[in-house]
Protein backbone atom coordinates (compact mmCIF):
# COMPACT_ATOMS: atom_id res chain seq x y z
CA UNK A 1 0.00 0.00 0.00
CA UNK A 2 1.29 3.28 -0.53
CA UNK A 3 2.77 5.54 2.56
CA UNK A 4 1.46 8.48 1.43
CA UNK A 5 -2.48 7.40 1.39
CA UNK A 6 -1.73 5.41 4.09
CA UNK A 7 -0.79 8.45 5.60
CA UNK A 8 -3.78 10.35 5.02
CA UNK A 9 -6.18 8.67 7.21
CA UNK A 10 -3.67 6.28 9.74
CA UNK A 11 -4.98 8.47 12.80
CA UNK A 12 -8.02 7.78 12.45
CA UNK A 13 -7.65 4.17 12.29
CA UNK A 14 -5.52 4.36 15.41
CA UNK A 15 -8.56 6.45 16.99
CA UNK A 16 -11.10 3.64 15.32
CA UNK A 17 -9.03 0.49 16.73
CA UNK A 18 -8.56 2.27 20.40
CA UNK A 19 -12.16 2.76 19.86
CA UNK A 20 -12.31 -0.81 19.86
CA UNK A 21 -10.33 -1.73 22.50
CA UNK A 22 -12.78 0.63 24.75
CA UNK A 23 -15.40 -1.27 23.50
CA UNK A 24 -13.80 -4.61 24.44
CA UNK A 25 -13.52 -2.99 28.15
CA UNK A 26 -17.01 -2.12 28.66
CA UNK A 27 -17.97 -5.52 27.37
CA UNK A 28 -15.74 -7.32 29.54
CA UNK A 29 -17.64 -4.50 32.72
CA UNK A 30 -20.74 -6.21 31.62
CA UNK A 31 -19.69 -9.69 31.73
CA UNK A 32 -17.87 -9.05 35.33
CA UNK A 33 -21.00 -7.55 36.69
CA UNK A 34 -23.23 -10.52 35.05
CA UNK A 35 -21.31 -12.93 36.81
CA UNK A 36 -21.32 -11.00 40.11
CA UNK A 37 -24.88 -10.43 39.98
CA UNK A 38 -26.01 -13.59 38.87
CA UNK A 39 -24.19 -14.82 42.37
CA UNK A 40 -25.78 -11.72 44.64
CA UNK A 41 -29.78 -11.47 45.69
CA UNK A 42 -30.97 -7.68 45.03
CA UNK A 43 -30.89 -6.70 48.56
CA UNK A 44 -29.97 -3.10 47.61
CA UNK A 45 -32.74 -0.38 47.04
CA UNK A 46 -32.20 1.05 43.85
CA UNK A 47 -30.44 0.06 40.67
CA UNK A 48 -27.81 -2.56 40.99
CA UNK A 49 -24.20 -2.44 39.59
CA UNK A 50 -24.96 -5.00 36.58
CA UNK A 51 -28.02 -2.76 35.85
CA UNK A 52 -26.21 0.47 35.86
CA UNK A 53 -23.24 -1.15 33.84
CA UNK A 54 -25.66 -2.37 31.53
CA UNK A 55 -27.30 0.91 30.52
CA UNK A 56 -23.90 2.62 30.30
CA UNK A 57 -23.02 0.33 27.83
CA UNK A 58 -25.66 0.19 25.34
CA UNK A 59 -25.58 4.15 26.14
CA UNK A 60 -21.83 4.49 24.79
CA UNK A 61 -22.81 1.65 22.22
CA UNK A 62 -25.81 3.94 20.72
CA UNK A 63 -23.78 7.20 20.09
CA UNK A 64 -20.53 4.66 18.43
CA UNK A 65 -22.05 4.53 15.14
CA UNK A 66 -22.46 8.60 14.61
CA UNK A 67 -19.10 8.97 16.76
CA UNK A 68 -17.28 6.66 13.85
CA UNK A 69 -19.11 8.27 10.87
CA UNK A 70 -18.00 11.84 11.99
CA UNK A 71 -15.03 11.11 12.81
CA UNK A 72 -13.60 9.33 9.44
CA UNK A 73 -15.83 12.01 7.52
CA UNK A 74 -14.01 15.16 9.27
CA UNK A 75 -10.83 13.22 8.74
CA UNK A 76 -11.16 12.47 5.05
CA UNK A 77 -13.03 15.38 4.30
CA UNK A 78 -11.53 18.17 6.27
CA UNK A 79 -8.23 17.40 8.45
CA UNK A 80 -6.82 13.73 9.93
CA UNK A 81 -5.37 15.18 12.52
CA UNK A 82 -7.89 17.59 14.17
CA UNK A 83 -10.14 14.41 13.93
CA UNK A 84 -7.88 12.38 15.16
CA UNK A 85 -7.27 14.39 18.31
CA UNK A 86 -11.07 15.28 18.76
CA UNK A 87 -11.61 11.10 18.77
CA UNK A 88 -9.34 11.00 21.21
CA UNK A 89 -10.95 13.62 23.64
CA UNK A 90 -14.54 11.69 22.68
CA UNK A 91 -13.02 8.65 24.03
CA UNK A 92 -11.58 10.14 26.88
CA UNK A 93 -14.66 11.54 27.56
CA UNK A 94 -16.30 8.61 26.72
CA UNK A 95 -14.56 7.02 29.26
CA UNK A 96 -15.42 9.44 31.74
CA UNK A 97 -19.40 8.98 31.46
CA UNK A 98 -19.00 5.44 31.80
CA UNK A 99 -16.92 5.46 34.85
CA UNK A 100 -19.26 7.88 35.97
CA UNK A 101 -22.45 6.19 34.96
CA UNK A 102 -21.64 3.34 37.56
CA UNK A 103 -21.23 6.01 40.64
CA UNK A 104 -24.22 8.00 40.51
CA UNK A 105 -26.01 9.45 37.31
CA UNK A 106 -24.73 12.86 38.41
CA UNK A 107 -21.67 11.89 37.97
CA UNK A 108 -21.54 11.09 34.27
CA UNK A 109 -23.75 14.13 33.55
CA UNK A 110 -20.21 16.34 32.52
CA UNK A 111 -18.89 13.34 29.90
CA UNK A 112 -21.74 13.15 28.37
CA UNK A 113 -22.02 16.92 27.71
CA UNK A 114 -18.93 17.00 26.74
CA UNK A 115 -19.37 13.91 24.13
CA UNK A 116 -22.02 16.39 22.45
CA UNK A 117 -19.43 19.34 22.11
CA UNK A 118 -16.86 16.54 20.41
CA UNK A 119 -19.62 14.50 18.16
CA UNK A 120 -20.63 18.65 17.02
CA UNK A 121 -17.06 19.68 16.58
CA UNK A 122 -16.51 16.67 14.35
CA UNK A 123 -19.55 17.32 12.49
CA UNK A 124 -18.53 20.34 11.54
CA UNK A 125 -15.46 19.74 10.39
CA UNK A 126 -17.74 17.12 7.99
CA UNK A 127 -19.69 19.98 6.66
CA UNK A 128 -16.74 21.92 6.03
CA UNK A 129 -15.27 19.59 4.48
CA UNK A 130 -18.07 18.42 1.89
CA UNK A 131 -18.86 22.52 1.16
CA UNK A 132 -15.01 23.34 0.19
CA UNK A 133 -15.46 20.28 -2.18
CA UNK A 134 -18.56 21.65 -3.36
CA UNK A 135 -16.65 25.21 -3.67
CA UNK A 136 -14.16 24.08 -5.61
CA UNK A 137 -16.22 21.94 -8.12
CA UNK A 138 -18.92 24.62 -9.27
CA UNK A 139 -16.43 27.70 -8.40
CA UNK A 140 -13.04 26.72 -8.33
CA UNK A 141 -11.84 28.15 -4.84
CA UNK A 142 -10.39 26.07 -2.62
CA UNK A 143 -10.34 27.00 1.02
CA UNK A 144 -8.50 24.04 2.31
CA UNK A 145 -5.71 25.68 3.61
CA UNK A 146 -7.96 28.56 5.81
CA UNK A 147 -10.16 25.08 6.91
CA UNK A 148 -7.39 23.07 7.90
CA UNK A 149 -6.01 26.33 10.07
CA UNK A 150 -9.31 26.94 11.78
CA UNK A 151 -10.36 23.25 12.66
CA UNK A 152 -6.12 22.68 13.69
CA UNK A 153 -6.37 26.05 15.74
CA UNK A 154 -9.84 25.27 17.32
CA UNK A 155 -9.59 22.03 17.96
CA UNK A 156 -7.50 22.18 21.53
CA UNK A 157 -10.23 24.41 22.33
CA UNK A 158 -12.03 21.18 22.72
CA UNK A 159 -9.97 20.63 26.30
CA UNK A 160 -11.81 24.00 27.78
CA UNK A 161 -14.47 22.22 29.94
Amino acid sequence: MDQGVVGSFVLLVIVTLLSVIQNAFFASKVEHESKNHMGKSLQRAGPSAFERVSIANQNCRDAYPTFLAVLWCAGLLCSQAPAAFAGLMYLFVRQKYFVGYLGERTQSTPGYIFGKRVILFLFLMSVAGVLNYYLVLFFGSDFEMYIKTVTGTISPLLLIP
